[in-house]
């Protein structure tokens, strides 16, 4: 997609100097709507209303794949939000370098940002020819498997400690009437599970073989076979889930529906929002339990570039409370993601954020897919294991020929 005509157009009457006090509506689009995450999007706009200005709520119903579309045809069109939304990574890029986002780069540099932010991956992420465009406000890892307690206890069986317990138990729960695996519908969820099963079965190594170094042997062998047969486990565990949304699908847990959900972190929201307690009500296993490494992607701020002075005065305010440590302790305590920072105070975290916490601390750590790959490979591997979850007859072997000749020609 080429942006640079309508940069230049638009880059023209755009005013830099923020110079005037007084204060500015701003539109900030997001696709947080669920119940949990709402509930943690009134954290960031009660933080930014306290400097004065009006946060205007923009949320856009669906996934980010129903909503990036829609955000970068505004960005596009001439018609840009105040802020918006995308994940670590490279959805943002070509908007950035066709000049049509705003450099944070001296906000940053006063701030310290490349300091205080952490892992530095994050503010990397957030960099283009040398320049910052982007303000991290969380991270969120995928490898989690989130367990309903009274699923177990009803169907008479231990809550599992790890992935190869859990798959033994499926049959317990299909006869005590209870899903044993809870996935929706939307193709970044069948994705996002393969990923963890990667993770937690393959390895660190291979994980970054695969989709750093895009080694199509190596995609093609015997380690992500055992990935493959694992996601055929996954497959039989979830017929029948009959859900769309993620956050359906971990209701289906939060009341005791089905067994369990693989799921970012995000779904602890969820089950705090239902007053569910981590350790007593519902059990987290990150890494399934298997191999305890998440991955640092989650969520930043990008900003169009705008002809308004006042609203391009608000833009850096709410970057600077984007990343100010009040602000990241409410916010990440509702959204149930980590802090981009590792200065704040997070004594109220409940259980299964403190094992997040632990691991970072750690440095069990990896980078995203959505910063190692381009949206377009993305969206292959995505159909791809969404075809694959849907339809029973495409075998692992079918399916792994496939994922092979994608990572070949992945960028």
């Amino acid at each position: 997609m080429n942006f640079r005509s309508v940069a230049a157009a638009l880059a023209a009457s755009v005013v830099l100097p923020f110079t005037a006090a007084q204060a500015a509506d701003l539109e900030v689009t997001h696709w947080w709507t669920s119940g949990g995450e709402a509930a943690a999007v009134a954290e960031l706009a009660k933080a930014f209303d306290a400097t004065g200005n009006k946060w205007v709520d923009g949320a856009i119903a669906g996934s980010g794949g129903t909503a990036r579309p829609i955000m970068i045809s505004r960005i596009t069109g001439g018609d840009p939000m105040g802020a918006t939304q995308f994940n670590h990574g490279r959805q943002a890029e070509e908007l950035a370098q066709s000049g049509l986002m705003r450099d944070l780069t001296a906000l940053a540099e006063k701030e310290k940002w490349r300091e205080i932010i952490k892992p530095v991956s994050l503010l990397d992420s957030c960099t283009i020819d040398g320049k910052i465009y982007c303000a991290p406000v969380n991270i969120h890892s995928w490898q989690w498997l989130w367990l309903s307690n009274g699923a177990f206890e009803k169907a008479g069986v231990p809550v599992p400690k790890n992935w190869d317990e859990f798959v033994a138990a499926g049959p317990a729960l299909q006869k005590a009437g209870i899903q044993p695996l809870a996935i929706g519908g939307q193709p970044w969820q069948a994705n996002g599970a393969f990923g963890v099963l990667m993770i937690a079965i393959a390895g660190k190594d291979t994980y970054l073989k695969v989709f750093q170094d895009k080694d199509e042997e190596v995609a093609a062998g015997p380690d992500i076979a055992k990935v493959f047969k694992a996601a055929d486990d996954a497959r039989r565990l979830s017929k029948g889930s009959n859900v769309q949304d993620w956050n359906q699908a971990t209701n289906l847990v939060i009341t005791g529906k089905a067994g369990g959900q693989i799921m970012g972190d995000w779904a602890q929201g969820e089950f705090q929002l239902a007053g569910q307690v981590a350790g007593k009500d519902y059990t987290c296993l990150p890494g399934l339990g298997v191999n305890e490494i998440i991955t640092t992607g989650g969520d930043a701020f990008y900003f169009p570039l705008l002809k308004d002075e006042e609203k391009s005065k608000a833009q850096e305010a709410l970057a600077s409370t984007l990343v100010n440590p009040k602000t990241q302790v409410a916010f990440n305590l509702k959204k149930g993601s980590l802090p981009i920072r590792g200065d704040v105070d997070l004594a109220a975290a409940n259980d299964c954020m403190k094992k997040g916490l632990e691991i970072l601390a750690k440095g069990n750590v990896l980078v995203s897919t959505d910063q190692l790959m381009s949206a377009d490979s993305q969206k292959q591997t995505e159909d791809l294991f969404s075809e694959f979850f849907a339809n029973e007859s495409i075998t692992p072997e079918a399916a792994q020929k496939r994922f092979a000749e994608i990572i070949a020609s992945a960028d």
